[in-house]
């Protein structure tokens, strides 16, 4: 089940926390991957660790998402590296947190160009070859904060909030060809930038999840290979939220 042998995939931010661990998924189960970051000596470090745990083929593409001009050729460039592509992952991400009287114009028009702008021209530049081919899965990363807001984020609650719309719109506009578009929205998982939080602000943070406990990256990729795989060929403008029941959608 979920097997994605023979499949083939973009991933953006590919090593950071959440980025790598999702790649990993998606590699375990058979897919080869095109890793995309801005840091071209931890991309290349994460791919050699990536093809040495997996025994696969995988390749990294160097890619300022801020730079509308390498944004668009990323798609062709993985394309060409891989032979096809048929799942996009959008998941590089900033924050740049103000709150919204004390919001920078750069502050904001810097998040919205990586996290909705950038997202926006990958997936159109990848819906083409995936229509024809009959066949494309493109699942982007939001987050919990784009359906309930967060102080100090309005820049990044927008940009996730965007990617949702986004997504359902592209969803209908494609979805007669085989292809699928969705959102995986994770709450707070634990990351490296997280595990270096005071003991007492992770007890704070976790006191506002079900749970009692912030998610894994793993928990975020197994919900991605779910969404790439073609046993989700009938779920399309979803967002599956992973938050710990920290916030309940109906």
């Amino acid at each position: 089940m979920f097997d994605l042998t023979g499949m083939t995939a973009l991933v953006t931010g590919a090593s950071g926390g959440i980025g790598s661990s999702i790649a990993q998924a998606l590699a375990a189960q058979g897919a080869r991957l095109a890793l995309s970051g801005s840091n071209s000596d931890k991309l290349r470090a994460f791919r050699d660790q990536l093809n040495a745990e997996s025994g696969g083929d995988h390749v990294e593409v160097t890619c300022d998402l801020s730079n509308s001009t390498q944004v668009e050729e990323l798609v062709p460039a993985a394309i060409d590296t891989l032979g096809k592509l048929d799942i996009l992952v959008n998941n590089a991400g900033i924050t740049r947190d103000n709150l919204a009287m004390r919001m920078k114009d750069d502050e904001w028009e810097q998040v919205i160009a990586i996290n909705l702008e950038a997202a926006f021209r990958l997936m159109r530049s990848a819906a083409k070859p995936m229509m024809k081919a009959r066949f494309g899965r493109i699942v982007s990363i939001t987050s919990v904060v784009g359906a309930t807001g967060n102080p100090g984020q309005m820049n990044y609650a927008a940009a996730k909030a965007g990617l949702t719309g986004m997504s359902k719109s592209l969803a209908q506009e494609i979805a007669s060809r085989g292809v699928t578009v969705n959102c995986v929205a994770p709450g707070f998982i634990r990351t490296a930038m997280t595990d270096v939080l005071p003991d007492a602000q992770k007890q704070v943070l976790n006191a506002r999840i079900p749970m009692g406990r912030m998610g894994e990256g793993e928990e975020i990729g197994a919900a991605v290979a779910y969404l790439a795989s073609k046993e989700a060929s009938y779920v399309t403008g979803q967002t599956l939220h992973v938050n710990g029941g920290m916030a309940m959608f109906s």
